[in-house]
């Protein structure tokens, strides 16, 4: 049997031309799994949440408000050869441009990007603290509010439920978004063995006060003042009077006893509170911090300046600062200053 011409010109031309198509098939399919197939629209890398039992469908809906995808039906046959059924919950930063691959394997790997979790020393509460956690993170507060009132679970770290606050040391934690309870009390124990060092050891030693309790006075130092210079003479008059076995009336932890943070000046009622963080009524420190205090007031603790202060009231100049002395006949000097400019100014 004779082929003619003609057909085997044909036959080369499909054969050809099939070879052609899947050349570029394939170019196209590399292209789109290895390099590019979905390009953000404003040219900018996105952050998504995932949140647990999220579909792959609710997946591309979000992805589609910030990103132009190419060939969809191409991603979803990639995401069929790497049998990707669901994405792993976490927090992702994805790039501006990618192809599939990078997008699958980021899903499908809980490849996250870290948050940054911060707090301040604002926070008095364990509810005030777990809150503020939980709100950036995968975490309810009541997990971690259980863990930091129990005694059994804190006595892990060395602590208790009054003093669990001492191991949040306000600061910007970089962590998983998905990070579990104990995972970050593992975290938060490490920053703060790591922030306890042998030199910082050997102060609190010498000052006859334990970290916890160094914590305890740090946050009342801040409570006291806004004013940095003030800070380690606050803490040194404390300490003289811890020495000298004197209640420490401190009016931030009376604020704390009655649990209103909104008080400005505390009055003779607010005194009578029963509570063990009434320094006017107890000797001695409370048994927990009144806030979670800064890295920078325990070392204003640690290092603060030997002096023979006992009693302070605030400047007249109401610039935040105070007046220090050692005797009280000075100390009530200063405060009827004190109280006579006050009074003068509501009378203007």
């Amino acid at each position: 049997m004779t082929i003619k011409p003609s057909a085997v010109h044909t036959l080369l031309g499909v054969v050809v031309g099939f070879i052609l198509f899947m050349l570029t098939f394939g170019v196209e399919q590399y292209y789109r799994y290895h390099v590019s197939n979905l390009r953000s629209l404003d040219g900018k890398e996105h952050s998504f949440y995932i949140y647990p039992h999220t579909s792959v469908d609710s997946v591309l809906n979000m992805v589609r408000k910030n990103y132009d995808i190419s060939g969809e039906l191409d991603l979803r046959w990639h995401m069929r050869l790497k049998v990707f059924k669901a994405p792993k919950p976490g927090y992702y930063v994805l790039p501006a441009e990618m192809g599939d691959k990078l997008f699958i394997t980021t899903l499908q790997n809980g490849e996250q990007t870290p948050i940054r979790l911060k707090w301040t020393n604002q926070l008095h509460t364990r509810e005030e603290l777990a809150g503020k956690i939980a709100s950036q993170l995968l975490l309810d507060s009541v997990d971690l509010i259980d863990r930091l009132s129990d005694d059994k679970y804190m006595a892990e770290f060395g602590l208790n439920a009054e003093s669990s606050r001492c191991l949040f040391l306000p600061d910007t934690y970089e962590v998983y978004w998905t990070i579990s309870p104990d995972e970050l009390f593992q975290r938060m124990n490490s920053e703060y063995r790591a922030f306890w060092t042998k030199e910082r050891l050997d102060k609190a030693q010498a000052l006859e006060l334990t970290p916890v309790e160094v914590s305890i006075l740090a946050s009342i130092v801040e409570s006291e003042t806004y004013v940095l210079k003030d800070m380690p003479t606050i803490a040194s008059l404390y300490i003289n009077r811890l020495r000298k076995n004197m209640p420490l009336q401190a009016c931030p932890t009376v604020i704390y006893a009655v649990g209103d943070f909104s008080i400005k000046r505390v009055l003779k009622s607010h005194l009578k509170v029963e509570s063990p963080y009434n320094t006017y009524k107890h000797k001695g420190l409370p048994p927990g911090p009144i806030h979670c205090p800064l890295a920078r007031t325990l070392d204003f603790v640690l290092n603060a300046p030997k002096t023979n202060y006992l009693y302070m009231c605030a400047s007249p100049s109401l610039d935040g600062t105070h007046i220090f002395s050692s005797s009280y006949g000075i100390h009530s000097s200063a405060a009827r200053d004190y109280h006579t400019m006050m009074d003068n100014k509501k009378r203007k």
